[in-house]
């Protein structure tokens, strides 16, 4: 029997790349997936890959932008779960360009899923969390939140503000016996680091101590941990998975 038997977990854009892989390990463990994205063919093909290794696990389309898409999810979950033990609020995306060049949309669109999806995803999964007086809540943010980026300062401004959010937040809900932490990737083999050049990864690369690009994999296990009985004393904290990339 997996460590998180009988427990549910959303995870948001888990139809690809680390949402996925999020979600398979917490399928693997036992708990029951609720996975939620915009891409409803990617969905069903993560939910049948997880049904395939024997896991639980449901699709449901959500807009972490919308508020009234947040809050029909997990509604949802709730009504027909009863509960709601971790959050994982990983959608995320990209529209890069230098700073002097940024359109008002590239900027808007980046804040309103990367922060604004976090805040409005925390915000409806907690009413349930704090009446259960229990919950896992874990927030993907990037190293490029730590240390910034040329060309990405609207995506390097919403990984920063989840780091801020998620520490304000786990000092509200702490005394609840619900966790709010978050994870930090370096660069990790997805879809949104594909584009790079070949020798763009490999200075990449060069840089990272531990000397590859990471998987999605890598990331899940770290979140895994933190929605883990063993993490019940960690709150408040961003634990990067990095290869040493940003110390």
């Amino acid at each position: 029997m997996g460590a998180l038997q009988g427990r549910v977990s959303l995870v948001t854009g888990a139809s690809r790349g680390i949402g996925r892989a999020i979600a398979r390990g917490l399928a693997a463990e036992g708990a029951h997936v609720v996975l939620g994205a915009r891409d409803a063919a990617k969905l069903a093909e993560a939910v049948a890959e997880i049904e395939s290794a024997g896991g639980r696990a449901e699709p449901l389309a959500l807009d972490v932008a919308e508020r009234a898409s947040v809050e029909a999810v997990v509604a949802h979950v709730v009504s027909v779960h009863g509960r709601i033990d971790h959050l994982v609020n990983n959608a995320g995306v990209t529209r890069d360009n230098l700073l002097l060049r940024m359109k008002d949309e590239e900027w808007q669109q980046v804040l309103a899923t990367n922060l604004t999806g976090v805040f409005l995803c925390t915000q409806a999964a907690l009413k349930p969390m704090l009446k259960q007086r229990a919950g896992r809540i874990v927030s993907v943010t990037s190293v490029v939140g730590l240390g910034g980026n040329a060309g990405q300062a609207n995506y390097a401004a919403s990984k920063a503000g989840i780091v801020g959010f998620t520490k304000s937040v786990a000092r509200e809900v702490a005394s609840r016996g619900i966790t709010v932490n978050a994870v930090a990737p370096g660069f990790v083999d997805t879809d949104m680091t594909a584009a790079m050049t070949e020798k763009a990864r490999e200075a990449v690369r060069g840089a990272i101590p531990m000397g590859r690009v990471g998987r999605p994999e890598d990331v899940a296990g770290a979140v895994l941990y933190l929605v883990s009985d063993a993490a019940a004393y960690v709150t408040g904290q961003v634990l990067s998975v990095d290869g040493g990339f940003h110390m």
